[in-house]
């Protein structure tokens, strides 16, 4: 079972579309169970994850699709195979929604972006 979501962080999934918000919460869902120590955030508008002072991910409803951004330019560049099937900008994956990025990916997604100060 997931924690409980802070209310300043929670306003910020109820106000996505109804349709947007069964994804950003699956999300949610599957990067505590990556990283159950972090810290929930708002960051730049966006729910975030903070761990150890560094925001690691972010979710955030877009008219079309759910964005994930990794809070570094640096991330997405390092995994052209498993994004090839989605739409990326410098700091973005595009998440179709009713399709929650995969554990796995997400997974070294953030890893990466805990390593990269490490």
């Amino acid at each position: 079972m997931a924690k409980r979501i802070p209310s300043y962080v929670k306003d910020f999934y109820s106000q996505a579309p109804l349709t947007h918000q069964e994804t950003m919460r699956e999300m949610r869902e599957r990067i505590l169970e990556i990283i159950p120590e972090c810290e929930e955030v708002v960051s730049y508008g966006m729910p975030a994850f903070r761990l150890d002072g560094q925001i690691v991910a972010g979710i955030l409803a877009n008219k079309n699709h759910i964005g994930y951004y990794p809070f570094s330019g640096s991330i997405l560049r390092l995994f052209p195979e498993e994004l090839s099937k989605y739409v990326t900008t410098k700091s973005a994956i595009h998440i179709p929604i009713g399709k929650p990025l995969a554990k796995g990916l997400l997974k070294k997604l953030i890893k990466a972006r805990i390593n990269l100060h490490n």
